[in-house]
């Protein structure tokens, strides 16, 4: 067992001030060597034009593009830089598993990555220029893999494939995208068909009023379907999905034989979190193994999260902290059954 955690960071006050912040925190990391590393072994096929991702930021999140330059700023990056690492336009995600659960007020999400990936940031940001305060671990700084807003709208996504990639946004943008921008399950569908994607992925959204909805979003098409329970393969789109779905068919069956848990939060994060209960996955070698278990509840505006496995939730009370309760936490810890080692603890060799 890998022991590993996740900082915990708080930030009140503009974007730019935010990535100031957070590019003075990656300065000598572990986190931004590794980063470069990965780049050394893997070049990116295109390069990322930065007149076209600014307007694609200012149209969609303006906010989000503010926060990229005080990266930049910070790190003393050429934008171009800042850009393919952090900015989530026209950069390819790999694959991933990940399921997830509705109920009437609750989103459960079980996180299912490669360890190298996995940055160990937990966020809470209360931006006073524009867009929403929200909660929630990010993928790749600047992303957002899962998450709930001051108005109680919660998403997470799960892969499907990346085939035929569009000139668009990648999963973990459009997460932090929706929940700077949704205050309702609506207004998320409403995005989802606007934005360009890059790759196929399902959006499960909900909002304070209990509405949830799956949005299946390809660079083709996009769709919106009504279901408790979604992991890696359209229903719709099914022209979309990989040639080999077994995984992905095992859990939304593990979650679909425990219709208990979709109607009480607890029952749903422990089926997600036991290890022995078909949702929880080990497959870390294949990309799919489950790093966090996240529950958000609208209504209540609070947040759990747990690393690894069996593990009782972190819980974290986000309407307190929007009132400015700051947390007196700092890190979250847990364990994973793996060897492999995690992109901020671990220095990787390629």
């Amino acid at each position: 067992m890998k022991q590993i955690h996740s900082d915990i960071l708080q930030f009140r006050g503009s974007h730019y001030e935010f990535g100031k912040m957070q590019g003075e925190r990656l300065k000598n990391s572990i986190t931004l060597e590794n980063r470069r590393k990965q780049w050394k072994a893997k070049r990116p096929r295109f390069e990322i034009g930065v007149n076209e991702t600014k307007n694609a930021f200012l149209q969609f999140a303006p906010g989000i593009w503010e926060e990229l330059l005080g990266l930049q700023e910070s790190l003393e990056l050429p934008i171009e830089e800042v850009l393919r690492d952090f900015g989530g336009y026209r950069i390819d995600a790999m694959p991933s598993g990940c399921s997830i659960v509705t109920g009437n007020d609750f989103l459960v999400r079980n996180y299912d990555f490669h360890p190298q990936t996995y940055e160990g940031r937990f966020l809470l940001f209360q931006p006073d220029d524009q867009g929403y305060a929200f909660i929630g671990p990010s993928s790749r700084i600047i992303g957002r893999m899962d998450g709930m807003n001051e108005k109680g709208f919660a998403m997470g996504y799960n892969f499907t494939h990346r085939k035929q990639p569009g000139d668009g946004f990648v999963c973990y943008m459009i997460g932090r995208i929706l929940l700077e921008t949704c205050s309702t399950v609506e207004e998320a569908i409403a995005l989802l068909k606007e934005i360009p994607h890059r790759g196929s992925f399902s959006y499960v959204v909900q909002d304070v009023s209990g509405e949830s909805s799956i949005i299946e979003a390809s660079p083709r098409a996009v769709n919106v379907r009504k279901d408790g329970a979604c992991t890696n393969h359209f229903e719709i789109q099914q022209h979309e999905n990989r040639n080999y779905l077994n995984d992905s068919h095992e859990r939304l069956a593990a979650i679909r034989q425990e219709p208990a848990a979709t109607k009480d939060a607890y029952l749903a994060f422990r089926l997600f979190n036991d290890m022995d209960k078909g949702v929880f996955s080990k497959l870390y070698k294949s990309w799919a193994g489950t790093i966090h278990t996240s529950a958000y509840l609208p209504k209540e505006l609070k947040a759990w999260f747990a690393l690894g496995g069996n593990r009782e939730p972190e819980i974290f009370d986000f309407k307190k902290w929007l009132a400015g309760e700051d947390l007196a936490e700092t890190q979250m810890y847990g364990e994973i059954d793996t060897e492999i080692g995690f992109a901020h603890l671990d220095k990787q060799f390629v």
